[in-house]
């Protein structure tokens, strides 16, 4: 087949923990001999939100540039006002930047619009399939349709050829707003870069990698992380980006590291770096779209981590509770997991094989494809 897939960046991982799985997706499905080229809007030189400050980091630069290295299988195409000048200025060299649309889509059978791009795309997206005949579909890896108010009603879902959402739950609720056809794709771990990291030193008790944001946890953040670490005595290094000051003062009071951005090529090394690490999942993900892991889930057991979580209901039986991974009710149930594990390593170890295990078997971008595949041949 022959993909072109939209996205607000593949280049930058800046509050976009997404990033990991539209990467390796695009890349197993290009291993697989499919003909894939993803593009990238450039509102500006310095690119979209999360480009721009991601560039804004001071390691920003080598992060966008490490990733190109890393990922040579991409054919990444820029687009938009930006995309002349960004196009020679980017760190890691040139990319090309669109100048004929109809030769980017008259040979194309399938298009992917992520859901963080804007609606007009896929209103533009549909006159050009009546001129040029392929299947297009919305991807979505995000809360929104249920957290950013009629944000649905603005999408032309009765036109789309379909809608892929990344967990049953969400599925539903776009086959209720009217979408033709929907299909569940689970997102998963990119197994060619994320794995246990071995020999590595470990820097704390516990590692957290995740982004502030939007108050959407902040009750979580303080009973499920940092009044337990503070119970347990544990050391602990925070990354993530969108941290208020008074949250950045808060973790120093307790005694905690945090250090800002993380590229996610990076995780796998500061996963190594400590005996255990967290879930804690977004309020609209544990209420209104249950069995919806976010991809730290599964970059961290494809890492062999050892992983505690606040609760959310896998109802879609990705992994095994008790096995995969461990569930703390409430903050006293929490700090008494970290202690256990603390204490014990061969738990540690059993409990991140275990999770390694799962991943390996049912949740790799590998996968993934195959999926992909399957549900573009029931599109005809």
């Amino acid at each position: 087949m022959q993909i072109r897939y939209f996205a607000h960046t593949w280049l930058s991982d800046w509050n976009h923990g997404n990033a990991h799985f539209l990467r390796g997706l695009a890349g197993e499905l290009a291993r697989r001999g499919h003909g894939v080229r993803v593009y990238e809007p450039m509102p500006s030189a310095r690119g979209g939100w999360s480009l721009a400050h991601l560039l804004a980091e001071p390691g920003g630069a080598a992060a966008v540039a490490g990733m190109r290295a890393a990922y040579p299988e991409l054919d990444i195409r820029l687009f938009g006002p930006g995309a002349a000048a960004a196009a020679a200025a980017l760190p890691g060299g040139p990319l090309p930047a669109v100048s004929d649309w109809a030769a980017e889509l008259r040979v194309a059978d399938v298009v992917l619009v992520h859901e963080w791009m804007e609606p007009a795309l896929l209103a533009w997206l549909l006159q050009q399939r009546r001129r040029h005949g392929f299947r297009l579909l919305l991807h979505d890896t995000h809360h929104r349709a249920v957290s950013a108010g009629d944000w649905v009603q603005r999408l032309p879902l009765r036109a789309l050829d379909g809608v892929i959402a990344f967990g049953e739950s969400l599925r539903r609720i776009y086959e209720q707003q009217g979408a033709r056809r929907s299909f569940t794709l689970h997102e998963a771990a990119d197994l060619r870069r994320f794995g246990p990291r071995a020999g590595a030193e470990r820097g704390s008790d516990a590692v957290w990698i995740g982004n502030w944001g939007d108050e959407e946890r902040t009750r979580e953040l303080e009973a499920f992380l940092l009044q337990p670490l503070r119970a347990s005595g544990a050391s602990a290094r925070l990354y993530g980006v969108r941290y208020p000051a008074q949250a950045q003062a808060r973790v120093r009071a307790l005694g905690l590291a945090y250090r800002g951005y993380l590229a996610n090529l990076e995780a796998p090394g500061a996963y190594a770096a400590a005996r255990f690490t967290l879930h804690l999942p977004r309020q609209p993900y544990a209420a209104a779209l249950p069995g919806i892991p976010t991809i730290r889930v599964f970059e961290a057991l494809a890492c062999g981590m050892a992983l505690l979580c606040a609760p959310w209901t896998d109802c879609e039986q990705l992994f095994c509770a008790g096995e995969d991974y461990w569930i703390a009710h409430n903050s006293q149930e929490m700090a008494a997991l970290m202690m256990q594990l603390l204490a014990a390593p061969q738990q540690r170890s059993q409990l991140g094989q275990h999770g390694l295990a799962t991943v390996a078997a049912r949740h790799s971008c590998a996968h993934r494809a195959v999926e992909v595949e399957a549900l573009c041949a029931q599109l005809g």
